[in-house]
């Protein structure tokens, strides 16, 4: 059903503008239905609203209702950062001005901004019924005229919106964006090795296993799925060897030593990292820890290794967390007292300043993020100089396998 699809697989569309310029209005119009606060009170919409709705015929959408970014005073600032921070996320920007301001400088700053991250921009000139007929242009530099209180224009709004989604001029976002690439073809028999332990919710499965088996079943291939503690038994039950063997990361270097030799061998992270980011950056970025090896056996670095580890998910860290547990075990076993790790979750991430403090990012999967904001994450890391890599990459180098384990393309 698409009233299912996760937040993260959907077009994300940011509504930003000054105060009470009629952004939460212009949603509500959108969508047909009263999905934000509306007041007279400039101020009403103070953190960014995530509303996820159906925009036919665009199809499963995520609205971010913003903050305006002419808020005032210190709680106004953090405002403002909150917002600023919603365009690592955007799709797709509308940016709405009210038709009757005569002073644009700061929505001409604002589209610079959104331009310089690479958003595609829709400007809307909102409230034109507050206008005499006269003064309301067909179109003006590309704006698109409207009143989100009698509903005029909304339907040319609509309709600059699909265009802007179209198959010529779609943003780079999820679903345009295949987990298995050239790893599967038709009536291949895939085998997923899938732990069930703490981390994983009760009676469920984790997103990327689900998008996964998906994805096999759309392309026609044969599912098979089974534990770490089961592989051997799914192997010898199967008549021949598997195309693929897609395993959780945490378990790669055992799934390798029993795996058929003609058999593929990737990660739910690896899928995920291909599919959300940049997946050569993150193998380069590992190249970090071949670096910190040499030193070390060179008779010791010159400065403890500085590792970040930046978490997308937001819940508490379980016994056996990879983030917060295993992969900080892995980096001591390996560089003992010559490793400082710390730790960030959900939508804390370090300005450009604050990532220079480190060598190396190893960040998840981002199952629960939009490819935009991975993208903007490793973006960042460039910009600040700091090699950035995937969980699953990190997991297979440090098994020694990296260069045995096939990546989508």
């Amino acid at each position: 059903m698409k009233s299912s699809t996760p937040r993260s697989n959907r077009l994300h569309i940011g509504i930003f503008g000054r105060r009470n310029a009629g952004k939460s209005s212009l949603i509500n119009a959108l969508t047909g239905q009263e999905a934000a606060l509306v007041s007279d009170a400039p101020g009403t919409t103070t953190d960014p609203v995530f509303k996820s709705m159906e925009l036919h015929p665009v199809g499963p959408v995520v609205f971010i209702d913003t903050a305006g970014l002419d808020d005032e005073g210190e709680l106004g600032k953090l405002r403002v950062a909150r917002t600023n921070d919603v365009i690592s996320k955007t799709d797709l920007a509308i940016l709405v001005m009210d038709a009757s301001a005569a002073d644009d400088t700061f929505e001409r700053k604002l589209l610079q901004k959104l331009q310089e991250a690479d958003v595609p921009v829709i400007t809307v000139k909102n409230k034109c019924d507050q206008l005499r007929n006269s003064e309301i242009p067909a179109s003006a530099e590309g704006c698109v005229f409207v009143s989100a209180l009698t509903g005029e224009g909304i339907d040319r709004l609509r309709q600059s919106i699909v265009a802007a989604v179209s198959e010529e001029n779609a943003p780079d976002h999820d679903a345009s964006h295949s987990l298995l690439g050239s790893l599967v073809s038709t009536g291949d028999l895939v085998l997923l090795v899938m732990p069930q332990d703490i981390q994983a919710p009760k009676g469920r499965l984790i997103l990327p296993q689900v998008q996964t088996i998906r994805e096999l079943l759309d392309r026609n291939c044969s599912v098979m799925s089974t534990t770490s503690a089961g592989l051997k038994s799914a192997l010898d039950s199967l008549n021949r060897a598997p195309d693929l063997i897609v395993t959780d990361s945490q378990c790669f270097g055992e799934v390798y030593k029993q795996k058929p030799e003609q058999s593929a061998l990737t990660s739910f992270s690896i899928l995920m990292a291909a599919a959300k980011g940049d997946i050569n950056a993150f193998v380069d970025g590992v190249s970090v820890i071949d670096n910190a090896r040499t030193s070390l056996a060179q008779g010791g670095m010159p400065s403890p290794l500085r590792v970040l580890i930046a978490e997308a998910c937001t819940h508490v860290p379980l016994n056996e967390d990879i983030g917060s547990v295993k992969i900080p075990r892995i980096l001591r076993e390996a560089f003992g007292d010559q490793v400082t790790i710390d730790s960030v979750r959900g939508n804390d991430y370090p300005d450009a300043d604050g990532l220079k403090e480190y060598d190396l990012i190893i960040h998840c999967g981002g199952c629960m993020f939009n490819r935009k904001a991975v993208l903007s994450r490793i973006a960042a890391a460039k910009a600040a100089g700091v090699p950035i890599t995937n969980y699953g990459i990190f997991l297979a180098k440090m098994a020694g396998i990296l260069d045995k384990v096939d990546l989508p393309e």
